[in-house]
């Protein structure tokens, strides 16, 4: 026969002091003495005492969860902020519900409805969409959106990378390296990432007197897998027999699939066309060549995300937080823009 759970009543007859008393010992949180605390824990490990986190929750209107919005948790990168945010908010006795969209604007949706009713108490939201569904929720749920402006949330509380400079350099490495017709190969999806690196790397083309080229502005299909949209686009490219000799990839998977596509072509990486990429995954290092991209520092991401998500969630020190954090970028020159 199973054995019966234990109460906290119990817990504090046993140990002969309160039930508050028995609380702030599991809370760690309020006075009480060195040996109340070592005999209410030993108790408590004798009997398998735990907290009802269901009730609990319902009294103090906190559930000790969250969740996060994952566009695809496939991509390399998002794999590696997920990882970061899951540890930082189960270092400080957080659970999270990752929620994997596949960029689908119902599945998202679905997913705000769910995180509501599971009563989480924070959203950390990385979108796949323009418009973050927040008029789904029942409550005023504190929401941190990383690499997404939402459209329209003036509001909103987002952490970023500096997209623009990272669109602004990656460029310039192209052209301080002697190409003059640099392709953009990007995403066809109005995301503001897509648009701030766009305009970046328009920017740095005018800042250095070279005239943007309409036909040398890729778009790949929002429903193909980067790496085979990316090849296909470079393949067709090089059929077209329009002149390149640089492309800026606006993330590394991309990269991989232009260098593929080049190679197959017969096409010199980087003695005939030079390339960049964005975000500096481990496709980046381990491909040959070995490609330059733009770094985007992941682990401060996640903790910029989550420290902002605790205090909203907390209520600390609210009026003093920022809408807006961007964070910097950095270049990492491999052999793929090699003189």
């Amino acid at each position: 026969m199973a054995q019966k759970s234990i109460s906290i009543k119990e817990i504090a007859k046993m140990a002969n002091v309160s039930v508050a008393t028995v609380s702030r010992v599991i809370n760690n949180n309020g006075r009480f003495s060195k040996e109340t605390k070592e005999k209410v824990e030993a108790l408590i490990k004798e009997y398998g005492y735990t907290t009802n986190v269901a009730a609990k929750s319902l009294r103090t209107s906190k559930s000790k969860t969250i969740g996060l919005i994952v566009p695809n948790i496939d991509n390399a990168w998002f794999s590696q902020l997920a990882l970061a945010i899951e540890k930082h908010f189960f270092d400080n006795n957080y659970s999270v519900f990752i929620c994997n969209t596949s960029q689908d604007e119902k599945k998202e949706i679905a997913y705000f409805k769910s995180l509501d009713s599971k009563m989480v108490d924070g959203i950390i939201c990385i979108s796949g969409i323009e418009e973050i569904p927040t008029h789904f929720l029942s409550r005023d749920i504190p929401i941190v959106c990383i690499d997404r402006k939402p459209k329209d949330h003036s509001e909103a509380y987002y952490v970023e990378s500096n997209h623009y400079s990272g669109g602004y350099q990656a460029t310039e490495e192209l052209i301080n390296q002697g190409c003059k017709n640099i392709v953009i190969l990007s995403r066809n999806k109005s995301l503001s990432v897509n648009r701030q690196r766009l305009k970046g790397y328009l920017d740095a083309l005018k800042d250095h007197h070279l005239e943007p080229k309409e036909e040398l502005q890729i778009l790949v299909d929002a429903n193909q897998a980067n790496y085979e949209g990316a090849r296909q686009a470079i393949d067709k490219l090089i059929k077209s027999g329009i002149p390149f000799d640089g492309i800026f990839a606006t993330n590394d998977w991309r990269a991989y699939g232009a260098l593929v596509a080049l190679q197959e072509n017969n096409i010199k990486v980087p003695e005939e066309v030079k390339l960049i990429g964005f975000d500096d995954i481990f496709i980046a290092s381990t491909s040959h060549p070995s490609l330059s991209t733009i770094k985007q520092n992941t682990p401060a991401l996640a903790k910029t995300a989550c420290d902002l998500l605790l205090n909203l969630m907390n209520n600390e020190n609210t009026e003093e937080l920022q809408k807006r954090y961007i964070l910097p970028i950095e270049v990492v020159r491999r052999e793929s823009t090699a003189k």
